[in-house]
């Protein structure tokens, strides 16, 4: 099992201050989106499509090798494009270094097409500024005066910051900004990236339609197209709402009791859909009650809270918090999806932590299983990011309890108690896996466990605390999927209380899917395997790719959109990291 450490966390002040930045940049994006092709109802399409590709003179085409070689063009918001220099060099050597997106004289529309996603990508839950968005417009009409004056800086320019633009964004839609790998070490699978040189020549430059072209290249994947919507939502949510703050009473407010923020939070409900907006309950009114009781319980169940119809701290903290965090817990999240791995060979379990959430899915993304787990305690024993393929299943495991357990939780209950091992089916055991005890511990055999010469194993059976199957899938940190027979801590709300691995709510079922395809292993045979009396190791043929994953908001098949607190604090690091700029971490 793996032990998690504190990380440091911005200040309130801080993440506010962010969060209000992001909402302003990204609703003014969106209300004030133009078409930039308007720019050139003088310019025929049909011209722009027929015309021949701009040629550069030898001068020119130094020019352009040159820059490309360079790796930098002052013109762009962020000018080092190192990274894709071989792209480019590729992209542009086979046309003797023609221009891509500029055809006598003009950009293509292929080019407008471009610079329109490039202005829309915060509806993707990206950056403009990282594609040059604001910037297109000036360069449009630069590259227009152009014709009457020098005939190539400025084309040459143009066409080289409109591919390093879309190269980044296809990049960025494909597998994210950030390399998972950058803050989670054992995310061992991730999506292929692309010759982003030969991809824009065989499916951009002469598309049809480079938005469709997009959107091929972003994951297949059913939540993230969910979360993407839910996205352009709640940007219009958040220009909509007036801010206003709940106040926040000593005593949590219940049924029937006044409430002097019942006007707000009729209006607020009613804006994100918790309360119909049917409903009749006068605006006016200070009493807490009906219908509005049930939108309440109908907003803590989408916010991970327990759904007991209170106006109580935590509530009224979630509440309060700005749709602007809203908006930025998508976009987020959509950042995480994109680091998905999509082998259609390999189904995959996802496992997303703040959720408390399992889901399996089939080949083509459906949903096929879904059950609640408990994850690592927070701050304490996080359970860590990893991605891998799941490779054996052990049933009836005994558990080789790690040495920091065995220290902090074991040892002090054994010093009280020296039958406390042997009634809870522990035994002690050398380096060789020989029984030194199953029964009282002495003297001589404490001073060893206190000072490292023997372990503590536990045995299997319904006691043990990985229950009665484990499921393994190789990384560095040792955590894994387990049953458990502490079922009660399934009920709560909040389901961090784990050592660092994640233990599931129906193993039995789980092992049934994941052995789905293995005539051997029946769901009556699985059931008899638990029931034994021997550890029965079973290897996985068609392995699943094990994902755990980290989203604070989720959009279920019904359109309904979840929001959960940044339980292990990897939202604010990821928002620093984005927050800093190109070049994104990409190892």
């Amino acid at each position: 099992m793996w032990r998690g450490r504190r990380g440091g966390l911005c200040s309130p002040q801080v993440r506010v201050c962010i969060c209000a930045l992001l909402f302003l940049f990204v609703a003014d994006v969106v209300h004030r989106r133009e078409s930039t092709a308007s720019a050139y109802s003088d310019a025929s399409i049909a011209t722009l499509l027929t015309a021949s590709p701009q040629r550069l003179s030898g001068s020119g085409q130094t020019a352009l090798a040159a820059l490309i070689d360079a790796g930098y063009l002052s013109d762009l918001r962020w000018p080092n494009f190192g990274e894709h220099r071989p792209y480019l060099t590729s992209f542009y050597e086979p046309t003797q270094y023609a221009l891509a997106w500029v055809k006598d004289g003009m950009p293509t529309h292929q080019a407008l097409e471009a610079i329109e996603a490039f202005r829309d990508a915060a509806l993707k839950g990206l950056n403009a500024e990282d594609y040059d968005g604001p910037r297109w417009a000036d360069r449009v009409e630069n590259l227009k005066q152009s014709n009457r004056g020098p005939p190539e800086p400025d084309p040459i320019k143009f066409d080289l910051a409109l591919t390093v633009s879309l190269m980044r964004l296809i990049s960025d839609l494909h597998i994210g900004r950030v390399s998972p790998r950058y803050l989670h070490p054992g995310f061992d699978i991730a999506p292929a990236q692309y010759d982003l040189g030969q991809l824009l020549r065989e499916r951009f430059v002469d598309a049809q339609d480079v938005t469709t072209a997009l959107d091929a290249i972003e994951p297949r994947i059913p939540g993230y197209h969910r979360a993407q919507q839910a996205l352009v939502r709640y940007m219009r949510l958040a220009r909509e709402d007036d801010g206003e703050h709940l106040p926040v009473p000593k005593a949590p407010v219940g049924k029937g009791d006044h409430y002097s923020g019942v006007p707000r939070l009729t209006r607020l409900l009613r804006l994100l859909g918790d309360l119909p907006a049917v409903n009749r309950t006068p605006t006016r009114s200070t009493v807490y009650g009906g219908r509005l009781v049930e939108a309440v319980t109908c907003f803590q169940r989408r916010h991970g809270l327990n759904p007991d119809g209170r106006l109580g701290r935590a509530t009224l903290e979630q509440l309060n918090t700005p749709l602007s965090r809203r908006v930025e817990q998508l976009q987020l999240s959509l950042e995480r999806w994109r680091w998905i791995p999509r082998d259609s060979a390999h189904p995959i379990i996802l496992v997303n932590l703040p959720e408390f959430r399992l889901q399996a899915w089939e080949n083509d993304g459906r949903v096929a299983l879904a059950m609640k787990v408990v994850v690592g305690r927070a701050y304490e024993n996080e359970t860590p990011i990893v991605a891998a393929g799941m490779t054996q299943l052990i049933f009836r495991p005994s558990w080789n309890v790690p040495t920091y357990i065995q220290a902090s939780e074991l040892l002090p209950k054994v010093r009280r108690d020296r039958d406390y091992l042997a009634r809870h089916g522990y035994q002690v055991i050398d380096s060789s896996g020989k029984v030194v005890t199953s029964g009282p511990v002495g003297d001589e055999t404490l001073k060893r466990l206190r000072h490292g010469g023997v372990s503590i194993r536990q045995t299997p059976g319904p006691h043990n605390s990985l229950g009665l199957i484990k499921f393994v899938f190789p990384n560095r940190y040792d955590v894994y999927l387990h049953g458990t027979p502490a079922k009660d801590l399934l009920s709560r709300s909040r389901r961090d209380f784990s050592h660092g691995c994640i233990r599931v709510e129906d193993p039995a079922g789980l092992a049934a899917w994941v052995l789905r395809d293995d005539p051997d292993w029946s769901k009556e045979r699985i059931r008899a395997a638990m029931r034994g009396r021997r550890t029965i190791q079973v290897a996985v043929n068609d392995p699943a790719f094990v994902v755990v994953f980290y989203a604070t908001a989720v959009v279920l098949e019904t359109g309904e959109v979840r929001f959960f607190p940044d339980l292990y604090g990897f939202d604010t690091a990821l928002q620093r990291v984005l927050a800093a700029g190109r070049p994104y971490p990409r190892n």
